[in-house]
């Protein structure tokens, strides 16, 4: 078999014992720009067991990330639901806050101030404590987050609670949190049955006249929701002129930013006034910088990438290592040394595919399953696996550029 060298693989001609002459792209029937890729595929199929090993690895760092983006995404979620769900496009706050689990309480007689500026049409004061729950089947405690508003001001959206306005307004009445943690009771289940249920809260009997639905968050494990005048008998330390947040709602057609700017001139700075979004990103923030939360799920998700491009390097040199005598007999029939780098990087994105592909699977069943055991908002969104689809091919290319060093050794003189 004679061959005639030219810089351009496909057209390098083979001289077979039949008498015929085809080139290395009659061979090899698929586009010129795959070539790389069949090649590529064909070593990593013939070393199964080290193909395995890199497509778990693959997948290890897929299914970390994916399930420490998905957590950060309900930390975050968790932390502005109650914000989220309250009703008003301004609000008053203690500039000291810095999450409303732990806040520093707003004089009410701001929100009276409040309505003394143009555009303002309500000001609803928002209370908000932690105290014992007792289980009613099990008489364990628990603590709990409590919220008392006026019911009628239609200040917090919550599921099931316009139904419930009139029965809250009566002496020690409470709605449950349907998405509580299931420590604090069957309470849905319980209510289903006979209507009403007699509870224990901070060592003072309520009455649980239905349900509605928040969600728990990494500092509440679940609420109950409440008049104000419940939430003053049940919590008698909290003085009742201490708020925890007052919501405005402005008239239609209001400019928020130019009613914002003549309440924060006009009210003492002992509050801070922020619009919707502005205490939503407040409240985020927290979590994000102010925690170590944030940073722990940064890093494992460095750490995931990392030891997936170590174990795909491991995988890749050991391939270019064995194959070494092949790339230099291919360098000899003619082919560049780039034809040979695209065939190392095609295998680090086929790597990249294999493994991605289950380790999605593995975290869209998790997702589901951790996210009902723990009550967290886990979502797997095409976004995030967009993201980490591009994160897991970075990483298996920058594997597959630190292999390409051992790649120059490969030297057409030294097969023969």
């Amino acid at each position: 078999m004679t061959t005639v060298a030219r810089a351009r693989p496909d057209r390098i001609r083979v001289s077979f014992s039949d008498g015929q002459d085809r080139s290395l792209g009659a061979l090899w029937p698929v586009p010129r720009p795959l070539l790389p890729v069949r090649l590529a595929w064909r070593q990593l199929r013939a070393e199964r067991a080290r193909l395995v090993a890199a497509v778990a690895g693959v997948m290890f760092a897929t299914l970390l990330v994916l399930m420490q983006l998905g957590f950060r995404a309900a930390l975050f979620q968790t932390a502005v639901a109650l914000p989220q769900a309250i009703q008003g496009q301004l609000f008053l706050i203690n500039p000291l806050t810095e999450a409303l689990f732990r806040y520093e309480p707003v004089p009410r007689i701001r929100a009276y101030q409040a309505l003394a500026v143009p555009g303002v049409i309500a000001a609803v004061p928002i209370y908000l404590a932690q105290e014992s729950w007792r289980n009613p089947l099990t008489g364990t405690h628990r603590v709990i987050q409590l919220i008392g508003f006026d019911v009628k001001a239609n200040a917090i959206a919550m599921p099931g609670l316009a139904r419930l306005t009139d029965l809250l307004t009566q002496r020690d009445t409470v709605a449950f949190d349907s998405l509580s943690r299931p420590e604090f009771g069957p309470i849905p289940e319980l209510l289903a049955q006979d209507g009403r249920l007699k509870a224990e809260i901070a060592d003072r009997e309520v009455t649980v006249v239905g349900t509605v639905k928040l969600g728990t968050t990494f500092d509440a494990d679940g609420n109950v929701v409440m008049s104000q005048t419940t939430f003053q008998r049940l919590v008698p330390g909290n003085p009742e002129s201490d708020v925890a947040l007052v919501a405005l709602r402005l008239k239609d057609g209001a400019d928020v930013a130019e009613v914002r700017k003549r309440l924060q001139a006009l009210l003492p700075p002992d509050v801070l006034v922020l619009t919707h979004p502005a205490l939503l990103q407040r409240e985020t923030r927290y979590w994000d910088k102010e925690t170590p939360i944030g940073v722990i799920f940064d890093f494992c998700s460095v750490m995931a990438l990392m030891v997936g491009m170590v174990i795909v390097y491991q995988i890749l040199f050991t391939d270019v290592s064995n194959h070494l005598r092949g790339y230099a007999t291919l360098k000899a029939l003619g082919f560049s040394h780039g034809y040979l780098q695209r065939v190392v990087l095609a295998e680090a994105c086929i790597l990249a595919c294999l493994g991605y592909v289950p380790g999605q699977v593995a975290a869209a069943w998790l997702y589901r399953y951790v996210g009902q055991a723990a009550r967290l908002p886990l979502e797997l969104t095409s976004g995030r696996c967009s993201a980490v689809f591009a994160l897991v091919v970075a990483m298996c290319v920058a594997a597959a550029l630190l292999t390409l060093r051992k790649l120059r050794e490969a030297d057409p003189a030294s097969v023969f």
